[in-house]
């Protein structure tokens, strides 16, 4: 098979199952796992892709949303030295939010034992990992709970927010970006972000690389509303530097 008959057939791929992988289609068409790296940054410079990490979807879904399974194994070494580095941001015996996603999981699960701090959360996973904690008095967020992201939205999530001001919100965003902010595909929850960023005094978002860029369907902030954010290395000192010019500190973890 000739390269433009198998980028072809990846493209029809990705618009059929909405993602593909780079190690999955490397065994399908009997190539190596460059190859096909090389055929989707050539199907992403045409614009009938966007990669992201392991593979690619098609350029058109800006609504993509990886399911929370998904998103735990993705960029798991990166999202814990984000996890880590947080650490250093939290106040003493004060009060902070954490928001929903993989990132924010890893963070929640890496509070040092002698913590001592009043945690409101709205993310089930979140509150799982601390339930248990000795030094957390832990405040759980209702609403109804999407089965995709194991977070409360809705109208209960927004009055629960609405009634707080919290020392430090740890938030999570599919994507973040120059132009386009913070970025989310669902309104509910970009919704339930925005009452986070407003309950809070201080803003930390948690993003790995690879969602500099990305754009979804539902604007919950800019990055003047960040005031700090933690991402690995993967994000060019050059982006970096852009995004201190917006007012956003940046540490690369």
């Amino acid at each position: 098979m000739y390269a433009p008959e198998r980028q072809q057939e990846i493209l029809r791929l990705a618009r059929e199952s909405g993602r593909v992988d780079v190690l999955s289609l490397a065994e399908e068409f009997q190539v190596t796992a460059e190859t096909v790296r090389r055929d989707l940054r050539a199907l992403d410079r045409a614009g009938l892709v966007r990669r992201v990490h392991g593979g690619a979807i098609p350029a058109g879904r800006l609504d993509f949303e990886p399911d929370l399974a998904e998103r735990e194994s993705t960029a798991a070494d990166e999202k814990d030295r984000i996890a880590r580095a947080a650490i250093a941001e939290l106040p003493s015996d004060g009060s902070v939010i954490i928001d929903a996603g993989s990132t924010a999981a890893r963070f929640a699960a890496a509070l040092p034992l002698e913590a001592k701090l009043t945690v409101v959360t709205h993310a089930l996973p979140v509150a799982a990992r601390l339930a248990d904690h000795p030094g957390i008095a832990l405040h759980l967020v209702g609403g109804r709970v999407r089965h995709r992201t194991r977070a409360a939205v809705d109208a209960w999530a927004l009055r629960g927010y609405g009634e707080i001001k919290a020392d430090v919100v740890f938030l999570a965003t599919n994507g973040f970006s120059l132009d386009g902010g913070l970025t989310t595909p669902d309104l509910a929850e970009g919704a339930v972000k925005s009452a986070m960023i407003a309950a809070a005094r201080r803003v930390v978002l948690l993003a790995d690389s690879a969602k500099f860029g990305r754009e979804h369907f539902a604007r919950f902030g800019g990055l003047d509303d960040v005031d700090l954010l933690i991402t690995d290395t993967g994000l060019s000192p050059q982006d970096a530097l852009a995004i201190e010019r917006q007012g956003t500190e940046v540490a690369r973890a």
